[in-house]
């Protein structure tokens, strides 16, 4: 599980290295530095987790924040991605050019970036049992 755990903090603290293009008025229109630092933070967060996991088990009240971190997020983020599967323009995820001028664009990818955080925090809570059923 190390070896796993490791490549979740990896991945993790890629996801918030690429936050940094966030804040570029010529990729983003409205560019915003507190959420791209708060998604950055957020990255970081699980990054963190996944750290811990490695030497020791995560504490259950990390594991529960890192549960509603994503759950607010997703839920801020979910009304765009209803928008671009339900709404009145066709739907897009790339816009040929991976730029957000259309904020439905980028609010399905923050939707799914958040459903990616939380399918490994639940994975960090299924491993942690399996640990605690073992020991």
């Amino acid at each position: 599980m190390k070896i796993v755990n490791a490549i979740g903090v990896l991945l993790f603290v890629l996801f918030a290295w690429f936050q940094r293009n966030d804040i570029d008025p010529e990729i983003y229109y409205h560019a915003s530095e507190i959420d791209s630092v708060l998604w950055f933070l957020f990255y970081l967060l699980i990054a963190g987790m996944f750290m811990m996991a490695i030497f020791r088990e995560a504490p259950i009240w990390l594991l529960a924040l890192g549960v509603l971190a994503c759950v607010v997020e997703m839920a801020m983020s979910g009304p765009g991605l209803w928008e671009n599967v339900f709404g009145d323009a066709e739907f897009n995820m790339t816009q040929g050019g991976m730029n957000a001028e259309d904020p439905r664009v980028e609010l399905s990818r923050e939707f799914f970036g958040a459903l990616i955080a939380l399918a490994a925090v639940l994975f960090l809570w299924w491993q942690r049992r399996r640990v605690a059923k073992q020991g």
